[in-house]
């Protein structure tokens, strides 16, 4: 595309960007070496960005882009605010924005944030540019957040909103610290590129950088390294296939600080309706891509077929026991549900239950061992 042809700049964000980030790389190193920092700087820059951060994964994505759990009102206030001190556009057009991400993914012409148009286009150029000006104020994919009463008083006051976060909270502490520059230099400036590009990473290197262990039909990967700097939302593979689940990491060792923090949410009362995909679709579909995976490695071998045929048999079985395992594991906990009289059906339900589950982690233990041998 020649220079000609390149919609007009946005000369408000590029100013933004280019600001805030000299201040934080420049300014703030000046600074402190001839003024220091203290530990009040150091706290109130992990609390702040990480208010910010999770305001954006746990509310702007998480709740009104995904629909993935219902707040409380005290809550989506927070997030209101979070995401305006974030300066990333309101909740209502962030989520329009990502909507047509999840609707278009890897479109270039469609997905606002296409990965395949580069890193630096889905990190920070599609925000350069006017690239989606016709559709700057078309939110009709979102007429379920026109409906809440706090993301359009966020959307209708944004701008103030943001300047009374940005300025006012970092000014604030600095004559509570007697550091009004260094403050408005950490938790203004470094604080904001910090949340611009951990988030923006989501866009860029998550669509880059890591596996796809759930499905190659899009550039979205996972990656726990990512998941660190982006508060959870690095295990974008899983993401991109189950976009309405609350949790990202489904791992229990998987960092995912936004699935605790609606989890604890929800056992304050803050937070309830927390949607989660099947289990069973989550590992038939985690064994289908580690079937693709195992046919691709083998389709030039001489004997293919024969080996093709063998993976193929040992994938039918585990998925049969599977569907087994599942179906009775739905059967116990219905009948636990039931009548006491009902007690001898659950007991004899229980011990089936044990077998198939041993049957199960035996057919995935000799799953895993066939495909071993291809990996």
């Amino acid at each position: 595309m020649n220079t000609q042809d390149k919609p007009p700049l946005i000369w408000l964000n590029i100013f933004i960007f280019s600001s805030s980030m000299l201040l934080a790389t420049v300014a703030a190193p000046i600074y402190g070496y001839f003024n220091g920092y203290g530990l009040e700087h150091l706290v109130w820059l992990i609390l702040t960005f990480s208010f910010c951060n999770l305001s954006i994964t746990a509310g702007y994505h998480r709740l009104w882009s995904h629909k993935a759990y219902e707040a409380h009102w005290s809550l989506r206030i927070l997030f209101a605010l979070g995401g305006a001190f974030a300066l990333q556009n309101s909740a209502l057009h962030w989520s329009s924005d990502h909507r047509v991400h999840h609707k278009h993914v890897d479109d270039n012409d469609k997905d606002p944030y296409s990965a395949k148009r580069g890193f630096w286009f889905s990190h920070i150029g599609w925000m350069l540019r006017h690239y989606n000006k016709a559709k700057y104020s078309d939110y009709s994919n979102c007429r379920d957040l026109q409906k809440d009463e706090i993301v359009m008083w966020q959307h209708k006051y944004y701008v103030p909103l943001a300047l009374l976060m940005n300025f006012g909270v970092p000014i604030g502490l600095g004559f509570i610290y007697s550091d009004v520059i260094g403050m408005f230099l950490i938790v203004g400036a470094v604080r904001l590129v910090l949340n611009h590009h951990t988030t923006f990473f989501i866009n860029s290197l998550a669509h880059i950088w890591g596996s796809q262990p759930y499905t190659d039909k899009n550039t979205a990967r996972d990656n726990g390294i990512l998941a660190f700097f982006t508060f959870g939302e690095g295990y974008h593979n899983y993401h991109h296939i189950f976009e309405n689940d609350y949790r990202n990491g489904i791992l229990w060792y998987q960092y995912d600080p936004t699935k605790w923090l609606i989890k604890c949410a929800s056992w304050l009362g803050l937070a309830k309706k927390l949607r989660k995909a099947p289990q069973l679709k989550i590992d038939k579909t985690r064994a289908q891509m580690t079937l693709k995976s195992a046919q691709s490695k083998i389709q030039h071998l001489p004997n293919y077929h024969l080996l093709n045929s063998n993976i193929q048999n040992e994938f039918e079985a585990l998925m049969s026991c599977m569907n087994e395992y599942y179906e009775v594991k739905k059967q116990l906990l219905e009948s636990k549900k039931a009548d006491l009289v009902k007690k001898y059906e659950h007991s004899v339900l229980s011990v089936r239950y044990k077998q198939i589950k041993k049957n199960l982690e035996n057919q995935r233990q000799s799953w895993e061992s066939l495909i071993a041998q291809y990996a």
